[in-house]
């Protein structure tokens, strides 16, 4: 299959989510229970709500919607630490637009720009160093965020802010790893979890071999899975299949773009550039061992951290928000108590109402098809 179109095929949906069904009648423990599978992709779960892949599947299963929106996974206190560097004097801040809205304990960045800060939305770090080179009297700060996906860029730019001697640019680095986080998942004693839909972005950077000991120290399968319905539909029947036999392995659905071994290129860049963190905190799942970067001791000049004073305060998010439960399957989104009325996009609460693909914003834009009332208008013929 070549063209977008056919991944959205919905007689071809159909035929899969009644083989789903099929596949789920031989696993015992179904009977008993919904057999639960997490996604911990961002971009899969904006898909699921997108196309109502939901109301498909029969009853027997559950997706859980996990931490894979790295804006919805950032504590509090480091959107303080944004704008306490962007109120120091001649700093331009700069960030994704995403993050733009992300609620800090007093306010976000969006509305320390309308307070009078330099708060700028770019489009990629390159972008930032640009704005560096063109404002040479000015400190240019860059809001680096996200998983292993958005790693590389990041390095790549400090790697040309080093080489073209630019001084006045930095980096507030707050990037991500992937596999300590299903790690910590799959140690939570409060999660029942019989499968993984694994993220197509982050792979297509570190490939499919570091989720190995999902499979084999876990005994849970994992399948990486790309972004269509029938992408995320396929990769939930090859999960299902897995468990239906026994199996417990690491299976690629994603083979079109994703390669075992990731991207070379990109993985060099990034392990030239950053090291592991003992540890960094997390919205909703607390403090979690090597789960963040901070950059060597080589390109420590870069480091906006040690620029410039930041608080670094841990800040609980509000009692009445439940984005926590949510980030750890717990709870669905519009089990919240907040979720649709004190918390709404135009209004969030907490950060999984801000990203599209956070769970909540996800849910509440696309209205949570009911089971067997899937989205079938979104899914092409």
């Amino acid at each position: 299959m070549k063209y977008v179109d056919e991944f959205r095929d919905r007689d071809q949906a159909q035929a899969l989510t009644a083989e789903i069904a099929r596949v789920i009648e031989r696993i015992p423990r179904a009977r008993d229970r919904p057999l639960k599978i997490m996604e911990v992709c961002g971009g899969h779960t904006h898909s699921i709500f997108r196309y109502g892949l939901e109301g498909l599947l029969p009853p027997s299963l559950e997706l859980v919607h996990g931490p894979g929106c790295p804006v919805c996974v950032l504590p509090m206190g480091r959107v303080d630490d944004c704008i306490a560097i962007a109120e120091h004097p001649g700093v331009i801040f700069t960030t994704f637009g995403d993050a733009m809205r992300v609620p800090g304990s007093r306010r976000s960045l969006l509305q320390a720009k309308a307070d009078g800060l330099d708060v700028r939305m770019v489009y990629s770090p390159m972008d930032a160093l640009a704005l560096a080179r063109a404002n040479p009297d000015r400190e240019v700060v860059f809001f680096g965020l996200g998983f292993e996906t958005t790693m590389p860029s990041t390095a790549l730019t400090i790697l040309a802010a080093a080489g073209d001697g630019v001084r006045n640019f930095s980096v507030f680095c707050n990037h991500i790893t992937i596999v300590p986080t299903l790690k910590a998942i799959l140690d939570s004693p409060a999660l029942e979890l019989d499968g993984f839909l694994g993220p197509g972005h982050v792979s297509t950077v570190i490939g499919t071999a570091p989720f190995g000991f999902v499979a084999r120290h876990y005994r849970r399968p994992l399948v990486v899975a790309g972004f269509e319905p029938l992408d995320v539909l396929q990769a939930i029947w090859m999960v299902v299949c897995q468990l239906a036999e026994g199996r417990a392995e690491v299976e690629n659905q994603y083979a079109r773009v994703v390669a075992e071994g990731g991207n070379r290129q990109a993985l060099a860049a990034v392990n030239e550039v950053y090291e592991l963190r003992p540890f960094f905190e997390w919205r909703g799942l607390g403090s979690i061992d090597h789960s963040g970067v901070r950059f060597r001791p080589a390109f420590a000049a870069f480091d906006a951290e040690q620029r410039f004073a930041v608080p670094n305060a841990q800040i609980a998010d509000p009692t009445s928000c439940q984005c926590g439960e949510v980030l750890k399957g717990v709870l669905r989104p519009r089990d919240c108590k907040l979720f649709g009325t004190a918390c709404t996009p135009e209004t969030p609460v907490g950060a999984l109402m801000v990203s599209t693909e956070g769970a909540c914003a996800a849910s509440y834009q696309y209205g949570g098809a009911l089971r067997g009332a899937g989205n079938l208008l979104a899914v092409r013929r």
